[in-house]
């Protein structure tokens, strides 16, 4: 019986089966280092809310819910309550929201249905470049251009015809809630544009073509295939605007008068969270003071990440949608 020798592996299949061996521990440390940064991001904002928690309990304990209900904000009296400050954050992000939305989505169909390739990159970069400005400077150029103009020439001419209706009365300083509001519009246009002409870019070609094809006009194509189609979407970006303009700090601070009242004219001032905190937080002399403020900052950040949370669900919903869309 004759015996041979076993065969051999040729040095090329062991060098390749050595590759994926140390190919195969690279990938799973890849993905222990990306596990682990994302999860990073998930025990910064718990190790937030929990410090903010923690600096806010004396604040807790003394005023309980009485705090989301009061109007008094008396740093004298030791007494304090957000609902002012509530009030004016609202206020002044529903307006921006209110003026920014048909401009910033006017911007979005325009780039990307009507607008000349040539100058669709320009115009674009110039929209964007809206947001690359830090807001202190909005907030000088609002104190300086805007509140004159406000309390000069437009306040005046709106109030002449309806100052019988409060929304409209009383003295016009030109700082306050309008010019809080008008701020902000301009700085949530470039996200709310940016973020429309995403999910409208998106539309299937086949649909507005075949709409097209059918005789419509291109306003036609737009309102009654585009816009329905990228709804949900663009609900998402007015959020995501929305969620930018409840947290805006230095430019609201310079044009809002800061003023702890819940207003009715909309030239009269007022105060925001965020405002409150950069004014007064230096300022705070005992630990109860300090402590209110930091259940500002809580309520602040809790509306916050619920306006984002909502947002981004309306994203995901339309992201869905549109991979479903193109599966069919």
């Amino acid at each position: 019986m004759r015996l041979t020798a076993p065969e051999t592996e040729p040095a090329s299949t062991r060098a390749r089966r050595h590759s994926l061996g140390r190919g195969n521990i690279t990938d799973q440390a890849f993905k222990g280092l990306t596990l682990l940064v994302a999860l990073s991001v998930l025990a910064l904002a718990g190790l937030l809310v929990f410090e903010l928690t923690k600096g806010s309990m004396l604040s807790i304990r003394t005023f309980g819910f009485g705090f989301l209900s009061s109007q008094h904000w008396d740093p004298v009296h030791q007494e304090f309550g957000v609902l002012p400050l509530v009030f004016g954050t609202l206020v002044t992000s529903l307006i921006a929201v209110i003026l920014a939305v048909p401009i910033s989505i006017g911007i979005a169909i325009f780039l990307t249905e009507v607008c000349p390739l040539p100058l669709r990159r320009p115009i674009s970069f110039l929209v964007d470049l809206l947001a690359a400005i830090p807001s202190i400077v909005y907030g000088l150029w609002g104190l300086v251009v805007l509140v004159p103009w406000i309390r000069v020439t437009m306040g005046p001419s709106v109030q002449k015809p309806l100052g019988w209706f409060p929304l409209f009365g009383g003295p016009i300083y030109g700082i306050g809630v309008l010019a809080a509001g008008l701020i902000l519009a301009i700085m949530i246009v470039p996200i709310i544009s940016a973020v429309s002409r995403e999910v409208i870019s998106s539309v299937p070609q086949a649909q507005k073509e075949g709409m097209l094809a059918l005789g419509a006009t291109r306003w036609e194509t737009v309102w009654k295939v585009v816009l329905p189609f990228v709804r949900t979407g663009l609900v998402g970006a007015v959020i995501l605007g929305l969620g930018r303009a409840l947290g805006e700090t230095m430019a609201v601070t310079m044009v809002i008068g800061n003023r702890h009242e819940i207003v009715a004219s909309l030239f009269s001032p007022s105060a925001t969270m965020a405002s409150t905190i950069a004014n007064e937080f230096t300022e705070a002399t005992y630990k109860l003071y300090i402590s209110s403020l930091i259940e500002v900052a809580l309520v602040l950040m809790i509306l916050t990440l619920m306006v984002n949370i909502l947002a981004r669900t309306l994203v995901w919903r339309f992201t869905a949608k549109v991979k479903g869309e193109r599966t069919l």
